[in-house]
């Protein structure tokens, strides 16, 4: 299954790094790919994932904000 989300307040490479290395870290997630562009996240998960759970992660990355796509 593969989700899409918006992150917004990416400005650079380390960004779209810090955002992926969190969300790849949350159980379940087997692919993660973030766009600095459009700021577009793809997250890819044999079940759904707690959408709180991908807030935290992308919150804990940085000064960012995610909503579903």
């Amino acid at each position: 299954m593969i989700s899409n989300y918006t992150v917004t307040g990416m400005t650079c490479g380390h960004c779209v790094g810090a955002v992926t290395e969190e969300v790849s870290g949350i159980e379940g997630v087997s692919d993660v790919q973030v766009k600095l562009e459009g700021g577009t996240m793809a997250v890819t998960s044999a079940q759904a994932v707690d959408f709180e759970a991908i807030k935290a992660a992308v919150a804990e990355a940085g000064n960012y904000a995610v909503q579903p796509a």
